[in-house]
């Protein structure tokens, strides 16, 4: 069975637009973007690996304020034309999340149990979530999204391009509005994203201590279980 709406389902944001009065305000955007995007397609085709300590903090709309910080480390690293995921959440609860091939593995040691999703038609929405802005080109992301350049914003001590991505696909514009992206174009990954609801909350994710292309070792993206742990397929 594939995954349902409710469970892929994990953030999304305030429309932001750019009025243009003139030919020259159009022009200058644009240009912008197409040296991020290609900056990025530069950077893509470098990348092997990456990780990264993350915090993702979860926003109510009513009140603005954090409703659940998960925090860890993540993996990412390429795999032919795929890009695989790992994360081991550490707090509040220890947890890990393997993204593979088209499906994602969840371990609960608390309940010593390994529930397996077969992404199938919501792999669009996984991915927007769990690899976007990790190895990706730029152009490539014009596929699945409408992209805006925004501009330059210092995100902990980085200096890092702004842009506002909506989805192209209607399946995931209904979970998520549209997503803010902040990329290191030095590294050509991303060190910040706001991902909106439509109900109008939205998740942010921060990743710090980014190291790249450096060797991760295939235990990274495999679940520490037991000899008693309990797998189930949904």
């Amino acid at each position: 069975m594939s995954i349902s709406a409710a469970q892929v389902k994990v953030a999304s944001c305030v429309c932001l637009s750019i009025v243009a009065i003139s030919v020259i305000t159009f022009a200058a955007p644009d240009a912008k973007l197409e040296s991020v995007l290609t900056r990025m397609d530069e950077a893509a085709t470098r990348f092997r690996a990456t990780e990264a300590n993350f915090a993702w903090t979860q926003y109510n709309k009513v009140i603005d304020e954090p409703m659940e910080t998960q925090t860890g480390k993540i993996y990412f690293r390429r795999a032919g034309k795929d890009i695989q995921m790992a994360a081991e959440i550490t707090h509040p609860d220890i947890k890990m999340l393997v993204f593979s091939g088209g499906k994602i593995q969840i371990y609960q040691p608390h309940t010593d149990q390994i529930d397996v999703y077969d992404a199938g038609s919501h792999r669009e929405e996984f991915e927007s979530f769990l690899v976007l802005g990790f190895g990706g080109g730029g152009h490539e992301m014009l596929k699945s999204f409408d992209v805006q350049y925004i501009g330059e914003e210092r995100i902990d001590a980085v200096d890092a391009t702004k842009l506002d991505l909506t989805p192209k696909s209607e399946k995931v514009r209904q979970q998520f509005a549209h997503i803010l992206l902040w990329i290191d174009l030095q590294k050509g990954i991303s060190v910040q994203q706001q991902l909106f609801q439509t109900s109008g909350d939205y998740r942010l994710a921060k990743y710090s201590d980014i190291e790249l292309n450096q060797k991760i070792p295939d235990s990274a993206f495999k679940l520490k279980t037991s000899a008693k742990t309990k797998t189930v397929s949904h």
